[in-house]
């Protein structure tokens, strides 16, 4: 039992030393946590970009969406963490301005998504794209963009799971705070900053399958997405360590992981009844992008027709073109 629990330890997952969680930049202080979502957000600009142009919007038209949907994604992370976290930022002697500390860790995914489809949705609003457009082009983009800000946790040695004899467990410093009290130093502990990785890498592999055979258009595809990330945040959330508020024995983030299911199951049921072809423009009706060279959208929209057979609706049709605009110009 000794050498099992040697061989153990011998393939764990080390926690980085606390000199990599941040350096020093002339008068600043960059953290590695920090670098971790902003890499991911790049990542998933770069991607999101890439498929609504395709789709035929603007080039670099998401840096006018993203501009908000960002911003205000943040505000909503950190505003959820430190709601369902209230012991660790209100108690007596405490420091008001850990509250706004985004720096040290405390974000909440489920925040964010909150807070981002206000900023999405106003970005949309300003720049004339369908609100379901962006989603649908975002949904792979968040899942590669939540697998890095992963690497952030950690970086901060937060958000560990339960003690584990796995070999791949992970390190955790006893001096850590949310180090569990009486257990042995050399315990290990599940990696759920890997296994979430993991999940969500797999998730866009799943969701750029499913896109080859269906057409995964008015906020389908961020359906999907919203049921595969609540899926397995629902068990990951299980398996923490960390303190989090509860309802009726259940942690608050997963009563909101499946609330996150629900809301997928429903946006894709009621999209699949509302629209059965593909929308014409992924502007609403007036505001589209003139810069398109109409024979290139003739081809891709000729591909679109060979993948996804009849039910695709034609540009050139202009009774389908009013159907769908008149029914749908605010999405």
């Amino acid at each position: 039992m000794k050498g099992s629990s040697q061989v153990s330890f011998l393939l764990s997952i080390p926690s980085p030393s606390p000199d990599w969680s941040s350096f020093t930049l002339g008068p600043f202080t960059i953290h590695a946590y920090a670098l971790c979502i902003l890499a991911g957000i790049v990542a998933a600009t770069v991607m999101t970009s890439r498929r609504l142009t395709k789709r035929g919007g603007e080039p670099g038209v998401v840096l006018d969406i993203i501009l908000w949907a960002v911003p205000l994604g943040i505000v909503g992370a950190r505003i959820y963490h430190v709601l369902t976290h209230p012991g660790d930022y209100f108690y007596e002697g405490a420091n008001p301005w850990d509250v706004i500390a985004i720096w040290e860790g405390g974000n909440a995914i489920f925040g964010a998504l909150l807070g981002g489809a206000v900023g999405a949705y106003i970005g949309c609003r300003m720049s004339g794209i369908r609100f379901w457009a962006f989603a649908d082009a975002l949904a792979p983009g968040m899942l590669v963009a939540q697998a890095m800000g992963r690497l952030g946790n950690w970086f901060n040695e937060e958000l560990f799971g339960l003690p584990t004899d796995l070999p791949w467990g992970l390190e955790i410093s006893a001096a850590n705070p949310a180090f569990p009290i009486g257990l042995p130093p050399e315990t290990l502990f599940h990696p759920t900053f890997l296994y979430e990785m993991i999940w969500n890498v797999v998730g866009v592999v799943l969701i750029l399958a499913i896109e080859r055979k269906v057409a995964l258009q008015w906020g389908k595809a961020f359906g999907v997405y919203l049921i595969w990330y609540g899926l397995g945040r629902s068990f990951f959330e299980s398996i923490r360590v960390d303190p989090s508020e509860m309802f009726f024995g259940i942690r608050t983030n997963v009563w909101a992981a499946y609330a996150a299911i629900l809301v997928g199951i429903i946006l894709i049921v009621v999209q699949s009844r509302r629209h059965t072809g593909l929308p014409v423009s992924v502007y609403v009706p007036g505001r589209e992008w003139k810069g398109l060279d109409p024979e290139v959208e003739s081809e891709e929209f000729d591909s679109d027709l060979a993948d996804h057979g009849d039910e695709a609706v034609r540009p050139a049709d202009e009774n389908n073109v009013a159907a769908t605009s008149t029914s749908n110009s605010r999405l």
